[in-house]
């Protein structure tokens, strides 16, 4: 299958061992962005990937593009235009100091492209899979433009679209998120992440219940029917974390489909490197449902590929699904 994600190409700097921003007078540089990091996964699970971006003609989006490059992805449909890469600042924590991250995006080459400017169905011909995410829309009015458009053409198309809601309340509100994002949901096949989704009872109200960071399997089974009935989702997942500390966490994921809900094994492990977990995860899920794994298989891949992503530096999983076939046989600090 050919597989395209769309959204921003980002610039990481990081402070190096783990000092804060202000005692920093060194950065480590790191490419990525979530629709990104999905696709640098998924071309080193071996799937024929490309990314559709906006970047300027400089040279900071030269080795950013490079990046990409090296992992074999396409970037033929990649634009040239405006004057800025996104740009985030990570501070990593550690033991009982939490992570912090200062975004510089606005204005980028991507929340200044105009959307007349793409012809979606053109940039869709030959694709069998569309991942974006919420990040995407809240970039800009240009963006949440852009998004509508390419889910439609894509739905047109009869392309499979996976879609992530991945809030980030340092670029919008709650409230503003859910209104838009769950208008897109019409068109989306596979849901990775269930909030900000508007999901209501008989009463009007919002259901909370299922949100929480412990939710059991009925629970989840209950919002996950509730989702399906509103929406008419082919897949929903969605992953469960428990923080020991900073460099220390557990995960494990729930997937309804086929009218059912499995949940996957439950992993400990320490954190060399957080950011992109989520995207890790998202892309073990699209691979395992890809190849037409058994549905439990594909829930524990998924979950293993977002594991092993926190011990690699970077925003990406550089694993190959030998490696993460291997990881899951072996069964290392792997429990239920």
């Amino acid at each position: 299958m050919k597989f395209i994600s769309v959204g921003e190409i980002l610039v990481r700097f990081s402070p190096q061992n783990y000092e804060k921003i202000v005692q920093a007078s060194a950065f480590n540089v790191n490419y990525g962005g979530a629709e990104v990091n999905v696709a640098v996964s998924l071309v080193n699970l071996g799937v024929d990937t490309s990314v559709f971006s906006v970047v300027p003609d400089n040279s900071l989006a030269d080795a950013a593009l490079k990046y990409l490059k090296s992992n074999g992805i396409d970037t033929r449909h990649i634009k040239r235009s405006g004057e800025r890469l996104g740009t985030y600042y990570l501070e990593e924590g550690v033991s009982i100091r939490p992570s912090e991250v200062i975004y510089d995006r606005k204005h980028s080459s991507i929340c200044e492209v105009d959307p007349d400017s793409i012809d979606y169905e053109q940039l869709l011909q030959g694709f069998d899979w569309l991942h974006i995410s919420g990040i995407t829309p809240a970039l800009s009015e240009n963006c949440r433009i852009l998004t509508e458009r390419i889910l439609k053409s894509a739905k047109a198309l009869g392309i499979t679209v996976s879609f992530d809601p991945n809030f980030r309340g340092k670029l919008w509100s709650f409230d503003t998120s859910r209104d838009v994002l769950s208008e897109y949901m019409q068109y989306v096949d596979i849901l990775v992440g269930i909030e900000p989704i508007h999901l209501k009872d008989e009463n009007g109200k919002e259901l909370k219940d299922g949100l929480s960071m412990n939710p059991d399997i009925n629970t989840m089974d209950t919002i996950f029917r509730k989702l399906n009935e509103k929406y008419k989702f082919k897949a929903i997942a969605r992953t469960v974390r428990e923080v020991h500390s900073s460099t220390n966490n557990s995960l494990k994921a729930y997937l309804h489909i086929g009218d059912k809900t499995y949940e996957s094994k439950k992993i400990n492990f320490d954190i060399v490197d957080r950011v992109g977990g989520g995207d890790a995860f998202t892309a073990g899920l699209i691979y395992g449902l890809m190849k037409n794994f058994e549905p439990q298989k594909t829930i524990d891949f998924a979950i293993a590929s977002s594991a092993i992503k926190h011990t690699i530096r970077g925003d990406a999983n550089l694993s190959s699904k030998k490696q993460i076939d291997s990881f899951m046989t072996r069964g290392f600090e792997i429990k239920r």
